[in-house]
């Protein structure tokens, strides 16, 4: 069985080790690459970092269904030098998505509604505008989840200066102040195209308020982060003292500290979850470790499907974006939240994946770098692996 190794970004990896050991594995990934196919492999991971302008990354790798290693590298503060380890926090941004469709998918099983329900038989504290683009095919959980609902909203989301005032769940679904956003309007019929609607997942957030009576982050705590030991982990805008000591700072794409700490996102199903890589991790493990019936911490094996089967417009799932990479078929979402970027890919049915968080504007290349570098030293997809054993 892999042993799961937790080590700072000052740990010190032994001389002499196992090809697949994990401190082998991580020193493959942190140096310069080899064969060098030019590009990025030249370079060290601090290299990648220094010259994207990246000052803090937090990496988790999965495999056989366990993670494998989880490290942090670099500052989680540039005007502290606070340095990035594994109890560190970032914004997960659209990661916060998929966490929340288990949530969603659990109301589900738990008989509450169901994904093909008209979403305005759901809500009580606010309607869906009626519309003639709706008179055939209803709004319905499972079109917001898959961003397939017709919605033309297309956001993305600014989030708040600490300080600013916060709109409340249905300002922002109205584009009523203090909302920085516009309103959730109808463009097109349900499951005519996929569209990307942050605005819908805001309205899931609604609508699983009203079934189940709870707050938010109350909902995601009792269904999903409790269950998989996600401790690290909360659905909280604005950060509490005691949790902010671990969070990381959010930079510019320049690497440096911008005029707040962090924004804070009150649309908390689309965007408002702070965790850690290890943490996120376990989030993928338990949807890999469900779907081979291995585990139903929260979903049965029939209904976490619904997270790994395209709704069949475009690639979106309930929650998680279903591709294909090389001869593997992968469940995948990335995150983008002011001064933060993550990424979170794991194989559909082979219990590997990684899961990469920063705390810059410009995290994207290093992340995608980090991607192929694990990919590599374990051999994804690959007839020809390394010896892991």
């Amino acid at each position: 069985m892999a042993t799961t190794v937790l080590l700072s970004a000052l740990a010190v990896a032994p001389t002499a080790v196992d090809e697949g050991s994990a401190a082998a594995m991580m020193a493959r990934i942190e140096g310069a690459q080899s064969p060098n196919r030019q590009g990025l492999d030249p370079l060290t991971l601090q290299q990648l970092m220094d010259r994207f302008h990246v000052p803090g990354v937090s990496v988790a790798v999965i495999r056989d269904f366990e993670i494998h290693w989880a490290k942090g590298y670099g500052v989680a503060d540039v005007e502290n030098g606070r340095r990035v380890d594994a109890d560190s926090v970032f914004q997960a941004a659209s990661i916060s998505k998929p966490v929340t469709a288990m949530a969603v998918l659990r109301a589900v099983q738990d008989g509450r509604f169901s994904l093909d329900d008209d979403i305005n038989t759901i809500l009580k504290s606010w309607k869906l505008p009626a519309s003639e683009l709706t008179r055939r095919q209803a709004v319905t959980p499972r079109a917001l989840m898959s961003h397939t609902s017709g919605l033309g909203d297309g956001f993305g989301f600014p989030g708040y200066h600490p300080f600013a005032a916060r709109p409340t769940v249905v300002e922002i679904l109205n584009g009523s102040k203090p909302s920085n956003v516009g309103a959730v309007l109808m463009e097109r019929e349900p499951f005519t195209a996929v569209k990307y609607s942050g605005g819908g997942v805001t309205m899931m957030q609604l609508a699983l308020m009203d079934a189940l009576g709870k707050p938010f982050p109350e909902i995601m705590q009792s269904l999903v982060l409790g269950p998989i030991g996600m401790t690290h982990s909360a659905y909280e805008q604005p950060l509490s003292d005691q949790h902010d000591r671990h969070a990381a700072r959010a930079h510019s794409g320049g690497g440096r500290a911008m005029d707040t700490k962090w924004h804070v996102y009150p649309e908390l199903a689309a965007a408002g979850l702070w965790t850690t890589s290890t943490d996120l991790a376990k989030f993928a493990i338990e949807i890999q470790k469900a779907a081979l019936g291995r585990s139903s911490r929260v979903l049965s094996p029939s209904t976490v499907r619904e997270m790994l089967t395209p709704v069949g417009v475009g690639d979106y799932a309930v929650g998680l974006a279903i591709t294909k990479k090389g001869e593997g078929w992968y469940f995948a979402h990335g995150g983008s939240n002011w001064g933060f970027q993550c990424d979170l890919l794991a194989h559909r049915l082979k219990g590997y994946g990684v899961v990469i968080m920063t705390n810059s504007d410009s995290g994207r290349p290093v992340i995608n770098a980090i991607e192929d570098r694990v990919a590599a030293a374990y051999g994804w997809d690959s007839l020809d692996k390394p010896v892991l054993r």
